[in-house]
């Protein structure tokens, strides 16, 4: 079923929803991606749907075959757990210099978003924290006041959209993830750099161990 989330493109719904049932494994490896099958069940374009299939083949969660199409393609643990690891260390840069550079509109503004997000966790929305993650990561790569770096980690962060929501199901992790969430902003709120990455680098690896948790649990 295709997410209700109105501030997403069409493609990174129907990337998101593909990725859900990839990661949940309702789609098998070797199962063929049939691109008009999938427009219709989403009501879209062909377009659409393979901006999602390459991005979804960018992390290896498909394989697209010359002539032959997409294909679910084998799931590499290994592979996600060194994209976690390059991620990690991405952002725990960003925290440093946001804590740095960051003016008091933006940390005010970081600040009211993690405060916004309390309510979703109480509700238990991962899908609904999972689009709010977007915004304080966003938030926090803008505070760094360079270009370059908001452009790639924002678009690492998009790669990496697809193993985001499956960890946030994991029991307690929504709660986790939030407090998590406050000892980053805690430091950034001090301008205290070095802890502002040290808890984001933490951040991002405990995400990794809980999607290593996700998929175990789907394998019993």
């Amino acid at each position: 079923m295709l997410p209700e989330a109105p501030g997403l493109l069409l493609s990174e719904r129907i990337r998101a929803a593909l990725a859900d049932e990839i990661m949940a494994g309702q789609l098998k490896p070797g199962h063929p991606l049939d691109e008009g099958q999938i427009a219709a069940r989403f009501g879209a374009s062909r377009t659409p749907v393979r901006e999602a299939i390459r991005e979804l083949a960018a992390v290896g969660l498909l394989e697209v075959r010359p002539r032959r199409g997409a294909v679910v393609s084998g799931f590499d643990s290994q592979r996600v757990i060194d994209m976690f690891e390059m991620t990690a260390e991405i952002e725990a840069m960003c925290a440093r210099l946001a804590a740095y550079r960051m003016n008091p509109v933006e940390r005010s503004r970081l600040a009211k978003l993690h405060e916004e997000s309390e309510a979703i966790v109480a509700a238990g929305d991962s899908d609904g924290y999972n689009q709010l993650n977007w915004d304080f990561h966003h938030a926090i790569y803008e505070g760094t006041h360079n270009r370059f770096i908001v452009e790639q980690a924002a678009a690492l962060h998009d790669r990496m959209a697809a193993f985001r929501l499956p960890q946030l199901r994991v029991r307690g992790r929504l709660d986790q993830s939030h407090a998590e969430h406050g000892e980053v902003v805690a430091a950034i709120m001090r301008g205290d750099g070095e802890e502002a990455a040290r808890c984001m680098r933490a951040h991002k690896l405990k995400a990794s161990i809980s999607l290593e948790r996700y998929l175990a649990s789907r394998e019993l």
